[in-house]
């Protein structure tokens, strides 16, 4: 997307003596090339052959797209403090997703991979941190083939910490919009967890995380996963829950397992929502945090909501609405619970992408993993969306036109799924992430077209659930 261009035309008043002026604006429109502006502008030929708006700032100094005074009223999704038990806000914290700064020495398709890719790392940091004490060099060689060199890193190196890999493992993550990949979890080569380790401590831990970005390209996304911190924009994730470590407990039980009593359960929704949700409607009592959780996520997804605040949204986190009616509290949160399981379970639903045709040509059976292997997938030609080239002998026809109507962060989820799930190679490091060893490692030689089809009807799906939603008044 080009951002909106914008022109000013300033016209000052007869009475120069004055220390005002006035401003107008023209907006020369939306979703078009920097060449299509200029050409509108060349069209016009002066300033006079376009249509202008005197504007004026409001009191947040907003001088277009300027904010809704109503959307302050709405309760606030976060807290003013994390984990502030008497909050006045839907939930009690949040953090930012993951930021390794090291991504292709932290993410991988392949769980073996990364593995041996952060083991390598750990281990030519200990051979530098040597080759230092030792004073075979002075400083590390910054060639980023074997590692990534980052302020945080450069800063143990100097102080000459050690690392410790018994404590690294491989976990899930959600890299991107329906974009699984593994993570190699050590925390001195993670950047910036923010608070991830109180939503996600260990991979036994279960939890659930909304995340929502601001911006041009404001939307949200759940997960039951660690996310990126560009797994959906710049992410900033509420969970459904949040864990605090007991210190005095030992990491590991007698039977060398996770000591599950080492982190004690907290809910993300705080006391004063579920009051304040239940205070609004009569034989309230028996809606529950969850319940809040999911109707905090159907709402997210209204559009009369989007569109009223579209212009707050892109400047600061989303503050919700309490509908007037309980059977509408009830509908957006069923929505959310129907939009929930669709979103964490993208993987499912391969055998329900109706009506899509998929051509398989030139079959053989001597390696299914081969034959379904992707490279990058594409469209014929830009404007032939109803149609993907999987692969050289595989092509998917009649995909529905609405599937491309559901968009995350920008983008539709389909073409996250044909933009992620294609082979690269890491310039610096020359590290390759090929999505087919994660086929291979799973077993399903036919996962990433699986996936594809599956996410064609999550897209239906989802723009099914959403039109169903209760229309929202303010």
């Amino acid at each position: 997307r080009t951002p909106i261009a914008i022109t000013l035309l300033v016209r000052y008043p007869e009475d120069r003596r004055s220390d005002r002026c006035q401003i107008y604006y023209h907006d020369i429109g939306d979703y078009l090339s920097r060449e299509e502006k200029l050409r509108k502008i060349t069209q016009a030929q002066s300033y006079r052959g376009l249509d202008w708006t005197q504007i004026t700032p409001n009191e947040k100094h907003d001088w277009i797209n300027q904010r809704d005074e109503l959307f302050d009223a709405l309760l606030p999704l976060a807290p003013e403090k994390k984990f502030d038990a008497k909050a006045k806000s839907v939930f009690s914290t949040y953090s930012n997703g993951l930021k390794t700064q090291r991504d292709a020495w932290a993410y991988n398709f392949s769980a073996s991979q990364i593995e041996q890719i952060g083991y390598d790392s750990i281990a030519y940091y200990e051979a530098t941190l040597d080759d230092i004490i030792s004073e075979k060099i002075k400083e590390p060689n910054f060639q980023q083939t074997k590692i990534s060199w980052t302020r945080a890193l450069l800063n143990r190196l100097n102080k000459k910490n050690r690392l410790d890999s018994k404590n690294a493992i491989v976990r899930k993550s959600m890299y991107r919009p329906f974009c699984q990949q593994q993570l190699f979890w050590y925390l001195p080569l993670l950047e910036m967890t923010y608070r991830i380790p109180t939503l996600f401590p260990t991979p036994h831990h279960k939890n659930l995380v909304i995340c929502v970005t601001d911006g041009s390209k404001q939307g949200c996304l759940i997960t039951d996963s660690v996310p990126d911190l560009h797994f959906i924009g710049d992410s900033q994730c509420f969970p459904l829950y949040w864990y605090e470590e007991n210190k005095g407990e030992p990491e590991v039980s007698l039977f060398g397992t996770t000591n599950e009593e080492r982190w004690t359960q907290r809910d993300g929704i705080t006391d004063w929502c579920l009051q304040e949700v239940r205070s609004r409607f009569a034989g309230a009592q028996s809606l529950t945090k969850e319940d809040i959780f999911y109707y905090v996520y159907g709402l997210l997804h209204s559009r009369d909501y989007r569109e009223r605040f579209a212009d707050d949204l892109r400047k600061a986190l989303p503050r919700i609405p309490i509908v007037e009616r309980a059977e509408e509290f009830i509908a957006f949160s069923k929505a959310g619970r129907q939009l929930a399981q669709l979103h964490l379970h993208y993987e499912d639903y391969a055998h329900e992408a109706e009506g899509v045709e998929v051509d398989e040509r030139d079959y053989t059976a001597a390696d299914e993993f081969a034959y379904y292997a992707v490279e990058k997938m594409r469209f014929p030609k830009k404007d032939e969306r109803h149609t993907i080239i999987y692969n050289g002998h595989i092509t998917l026809h009649n995909i529905p036109a609405e599937a491309y109507d559901y968009v995350v962060n920008g983008k539709s989820a389909i073409e996250w799924v044909m933009e992620r799930y294609a082979v690269t190679i890491h310039k610096d490091s020359g590290i390759k992430n090929d999505p087919n060893l994660w086929a291979r490692e799973q077993g399903r030689p036919r996962y990433i077209l699986d996936l594809l089809l599956s996410i064609i009807h999550v897209s239906v799906e989802t723009q099914r659930i959403v039109a169903e939603l209760p229309k929202l008044t303010f």
